[in-house]
């Protein structure tokens, strides 16, 4: 892998993990497009790393005041972010199942140009239906733990290339009445600990393999996608104030047609 190919994959990596257009939708075209090679994993743990770091300081406030809100139910102190911290923790768990139980069946069978092609407009439509159906009448504080628990299960439906996991989630939120901001921070919440788990057992495949590791693409992953992630989640937050999501529902109709037209 050259290092123009390194920053392209890592920008495509850190624009695409928290929009709502689908991070396999997009890696797909440089492998199939161009005949890029696989990136490799120790490239593959650097943008997740990259990623997460974004999402962690972008909103280091209120992660910390979770850590220090779920460590203090274990001596009895219950707040608004113990309880939240809780939501995010039992919202990963339908993610982290699916990933034990059908990651490898869905990465084996499901990276086709036409499942993608198709999960990128069918998801695309449904987070256009969300949106104008949107009641923006609920904030994230009274988020219930089912209400949690149902984005959670819709970020397992993520599983499926092409879908987007953070697509999915926000247009959880918003059918359940979540205002867009809310419904874009309860997702880039949620990454947190989906990132961490997927990045760790990466982090285990690498260091269980005995192949040589270019270190300066490494690192050129990991600050890249650091920023385009952190410039990215700022930036979008303040579009879809503004505009709502239907730039992104007409990006990703015409990416899935692309697709379409270029594969089949």
């Amino acid at each position: 892998m050259s290092t123009f190919e390194a920053i392209i994959l890592a920008l495509i990596q850190g624009l695409t993990e928290f929009l709502p257009i689908s991070s396999s939708a997009h890696l797909i075209l440089p492998s199939q497009v161009l005949g890029w090679q696989d990136q490799g994993l120790a490239f593959d743990v650097a943008v997740h790393v990259g990623t997460l770091t974004a999402v962690v300081f972008y909103y280091r406030q209120q992660v910390g005041e979770l850590l220090v809100g779920w460590f203090g139910t274990f001596r009895g102190q219950y707040t608004e972010s113990s309880r939240l911290a809780w939501f995010i923790i039992w919202a990963t768990v339908p993610a982290g199942l699916a990933g034990l139980f059908g990651g490898d069946l869905l990465e084996n069978y499901g990276r086709s140009a036409l499942v993608i092609a198709t999960t990128t407009i069918v998801f695309g439509l449904l987070l256009w239906y969300a949106d104008r159906r949107a009641s923006e009448k609920a904030a994230l504080e009274t988020l219930t733990l089912r209400q949690a628990m149902f984005i959670g299960i819709a970020q397992a439906i993520a599983l499926i290339p092409g879908t987007s996991r953070s697509g999915i989630t926000i247009t959880a939120g918003l059918l359940l009445g979540l205002t867009r901001t809310d419904a874009a921070r309860f997702s880039f919440l949620l990454s947190i600990p989906v990132i961490t788990l997927a990045g760790g057992y990466k982090g285990l495949q690498l260091a269980q393999q005995a192949e040589p590791v270019a270190w300066s693409l490494v690192l050129i992953g990991m600050v890249v996608s650091f920023l385009a992630a952190y410039l990215c989640i700022k930036l979008f937050l303040q579009v879809i104030e503004r505009m709502g999501m239907l730039p992104f529902v007409i990006y990703r109709l015409a990416l899935g047609a692309l697709l379409f037209f270029m594969f089949l």
